[in-house]
């Protein structure tokens, strides 16, 4: 084989490899989750700017939220890889199955992390004095399902600080409206993570860890889980009130309370098949929404 074939054959080989890890790294990340926080991202700009933010916010918003939720994602799956070893729904994780070495992981974590101080920095002194709580609240999730069973309010705060991190870039402060659309994420991901949880509700109880439906049962779990979308709209209603938003924007919240209601319908305690469905496309379709109402009633 001549020499020139056989450096284009090997740098072919590479790139092909190459893009395979990068596949592997994004479904680690679940890339396609981020679906249910930019929304919530951009409404918090929106929101603060009161119309369009610069340019030069949404790049840093969006870059800092996508090396958030990659952070977030990879230390998850570092910490927990010997518990995932053992859920038959989670043995095939990249970090699991060897397809990510828990060295490389911890690699993307750092970066991940270095990205995300960049965009703080970036952006103003008061995002990057935010930094370090944002950091602990990532770090801290993942152990929390160890003992206590508001672990799906710790992922709440996690998904929250984007609302609040989007409008302290264009603000460079938290004002209540961001703190109302904050909470109503904790809310809304407390809600949506007690019925995802309910997938591995067994699995929970025999290997002690802290869930709430592995605490309280399915039943009283789904009950659990309305109070907090109770909240989440009750959040998002008082929002109406801190604002310039109208018409519009109830018109979204009335479509909101009817996807909870959906959402809720799903799933009975004689039957949770339908978790994953409630967990991935109705609530992709809430936050749209969401996004969709605050933009449209700002705009026109």
């Amino acid at each position: 084989m001549p020499e020139s074939i056989r450096k284009s054959y090997i740098i072919l080989l590479n790139t092909i490899l190459m893009l395979h890890k990068l596949k592997v790294i994004l479904e680690m990340v679940k890339i396609e989750h981020t679906l249910f926080a930019m929304p919530f991202l951009y409404s918090g700009a929106i929101l603060a700017s009161d119309g369009f933010p610069s340019l030069w916010v949404l790049f840093w918003i969006t870059l800092g939220l996508f090396s958030a939720r990659s952070a977030a994602m990879s230390l998850n799956r570092l910490i927990d890889r010997n518990i995932d070893a053992l859920n038959p729904r989670t043995r095939e994780r990249a970090i699991v199955t060897g397809a990510l070495t828990p060295g490389e992981v911890k690699v993307i974590i750092a970066i991940s992390l270095l990205v995300l101080l960049l965009c703080a920095a970036m952006l103003n002194t008061f995002t990057l004095e935010l930094y370090p709580l944002a950091v602990a609240i990532i770090w801290l999730y993942p152990y929390t399902k160890r003992f206590t069973w508001l672990s799906h309010v710790a992922l709440g705060f996690a998904l929250g600080m984007a609302p609040a991190g989007a409008w302290a870039a264009v603000k460079a402060s938290l004002d209540v409206p961001a703190i109302l659309l904050a909470l109503s994420v904790v809310a809304w991901v407390a809600g949506f993570d007690i019925i995802y949880a309910l997938q591995d509700i067994e699995f929970d109880r025999k290997h002690r860890l802290f869930s709430i439906p592995a605490i309280f049962g399915v039943k009283k779990s789904l009950i659990i889980s309305s109070f907090f979308h109770s909240l989440m709209f009750i959040f998002l209603f008082a929002l109406y009130f801190v604002t310039s938003l109208g018409g519009i924007y109830l018109l979204g919240l009335a479509v909101i309370a009817f996807l909870l209601f959906y959402e809720h319908r799903l799933i009975s305690p004689e039957n949770i098949s339908r978790a994953g469905v409630a967990f991935f496309n109705i609530n992709a379709a809430i936050s749209f929404v969401l996004f969709l109402a605050i933009a449209l009633d700002i705009f026109l």
